[in-house]
């Protein structure tokens, strides 16, 4: 059994997620390989791996029960965060990470070939870019944990969304005046989320078209 296997139990359930065991392993795979390829890539800040498993992992899997359902795309993925994350949890969902640094985006590669994962691919592209836009297409679920500013955020991700999409934003503090600057376009839920271990607040924002 992986050495973080119970404490990545016992924080999900906390989250009131009930995840397989397969699932959880997917994880702790995912996790491995990140601090593997960090050494060489720089992948992420965070060097511990105790740290990485609540700050990376727990993180991530906080907003999963709030989550709307549909094709997914994680606008400026990095390492993965939660992205991959996300598709690792379910298989059904099918995801595509974007981000323009070629490195995160080769070690993604390599994971998903790794594990012959079929749900999700990595794609290289700076976000603006039109012929990615048109070749990806409309998702129902655009998502970041990368941006800070949520005006960018939001222009970035209107060229991916239809009528119906959402954004779910990860953020620690409400940015009450960028929520407010959106109010004619947007509606917006916050769910406050708790994050087990994490002494910091964290909300998700899930904007949709009025």
């Amino acid at each position: 059994m992986h050495t973080f296997f119970q404490e990545l139990k016992t924080g999900s359930q906390a989250l009131g997620l009930a995840l397989s065991d397969d699932s959880l392993n997917l994880l702790l795979k995912y996790q491995d390989a990140l601090v593997l390829w960090n050494k060489a890539y720089n992948l992420t800040a965070i060097r511990d791996p105790k740290e990485m498993l609540v700050k990376h992992l727990l993180d991530s899997l906080s907003i999963l029960k709030d989550l709307p359902s549909g094709r997914l795309l994680d606008i400026g993925t990095g390492g993965g965060m939660p992205g991959m994350i996300i598709a690792l949890c379910q298989p059904e969902r099918q995801c595509v990470l974007l981000d323009s640094n070629g490195k995160k985006i080769r070690f993604l590669k390599q994971f998903i070939a790794d594990l012959k994962l079929k749900n999700v691919i990595a794609v290289q592209t700076r976000v603006e870019d039109k012929d990615s836009i048109d070749e990806l297409g409309k998702f129902d679920v655009i998502t970041s944990r990368a941006f800070a500013s949520l005006t960018d955020f939001v222009t970035a991700s209107v060229p991916f969304m239809h009528d119906q999409s959402i954004i779910a934003s990860m953020k620690g503090l409400i940015p009450e005046e960028e929520v407010q600057a959106l109010n004619n376009e947007f509606s917006c839920d916050i769910i406050e989320l708790k994050v087990p271990r994490l002494d910091e607040q964290r909300h998700l924002l899930l904007l949709k078209r009025i």
